[in-house]
């Protein structure tokens, strides 16, 4: 069935009223359709209306009256209209909009969780790659082996023979001759280490009436280079400075049976080769000393004996070199090739 929306009930009207005035088709509201039967009925009540005549009017009226009742009795009552001013009222909203239904295959099944994504099936354990074999460390050398790193140097397998060599008897001949005193000493030599000195001398003086410092033991080699060194440049040099004569010179260092610092090699004062010279005393009594920063007038003078020493010998260090040699000088005659020095 149509809907025509909410139909409005217009007040009753007697026959004359509705035969003398009639309505627009604006106000009258459209009837719902009606059983067939009941236009029938309509048509017959009408006609014995008109019949009767006045006189029947009332009868007429009541019957009016009884006829909407007995059709109210038989359909469902409307609900009571809100009043308004248009004739047909707008169609009231629906309690709760309805849902949309879900299309087939959008819809998710209720009371089910969502599928899992399967997982992939693992990999054989042989398809699996081996990792790589690990390569293997080589062995660590020991420690003994780290320090026979370093060629052992052939002066350490030196050994005193019976009888003195004849160069031996002449390096002593030409000591005697500088005016140098000095006595013998007993082979050293330390095998483990490397340490020697097959035929050494212990200095008492390095030259006429130059002393030098007690202990001084090296070999005649070295010990003839010191004299000479100190007969034909020092004296010379301490004259011309200072007015003075060389009454003395304090030596550091003579042989040390050590490697060098800093580990490896022998030092040359393993195989009393080497001799460190403190300071100088003058005849006046005036000391003059090796350092980093000398009075002017001992600096120029220092300076001029360490010049003077590359040469005679193949090293010469000092301050300015290195820490261990911030306090004196370091002379010795390592041999080297093609005869160099080192001097710094």
């Amino acid at each position: 069935m149509k809907s025509h929306g909410k139909r409005q009930i217009a007040p009753k009207q007697t026959q004359q009223q509705s035969q003398d005035q009639p309505t627009s088709p604006a106000d009258v509201p459209v009837p719902e359709p009606r059983p067939t039967e009941a236009r029938k009925a309509d048509a017959a009540t009408m006609e014995e209306r008109n019949a009767a005549g006045p006189k029947n009017a009332g009868a007429s009226a009541r019957f009016d009256q009884e006829k909407p009742r007995q059709e109210n009795e038989g359909r469902p009552e409307p609900s009571t209209p809100e009043p308004s001013t248009d004739m047909e009222s707008e169609p009231e909203a629906p309690a709760q909009v309805p849902i949309p239904t879900l299309r087939p295959d959008m819809a998710e099944p209720e009371g089910k969780p969502p599928a899992v994504a399967p997982t992939p099936p693992q990999k054989p354990a042989e398809l699996e790659p081996e990792p790589p074999a690990a390569v293997p460390k080589p062995p660590e050398k020991p420690a003994q082996a780290n320090q026979e790193e370093v060629r052992p140097d052939p002066r350490s397998a030196e050994l005193p023979a019976d009888k003195m060599p004849e160069e031996e008897v002449a390096c002593r001949d030409r000591l005697k001759a500088l005016g140098v005193e000095f006595e013998e000493h007993k082979a050293e030599h330390d095998a483990l280490i490397g340490c020697s000195i097959p035929y050494p001398v212990v200095l008492k003086t390095l030259g006429k009436s130059i002393g030098i410092g007690s202990g001084t033991e090296l070999n005649c080699q070295m010990a003839e280079a010191a004299a000479r060194f100190a007969a034909d440049v020092i004296r010379p040099a301490v004259k011309a400075e200072f007015g003075a004569d060389l009454k003395s010179i304090n030596q550091a260092s003579a042989f040390v049976c050590r490697p060098r610092h800093g580990g490896g090699k022998l030092s040359e004062h393993a195989f009393g080769n080497a001799l460190d010279i403190a300071s100088f005393t003058l005849s006046d009594g005036k000391k003059i000393e090796v350092g980093p920063a000398p009075p002017e007038k001992d600096g120029k003078f220092l300076n001029m004996i360490r010049k003077a020493a590359c040469g005679p010998f193949k090293t010469v260090l000092g301050p300015g070199s290195d820490a261990d040699h911030a306090l004196h000088f370091h002379l010795d005659l390592e041999p080297r090739r093609h005869g160099g020095t080192f001097c710094q």
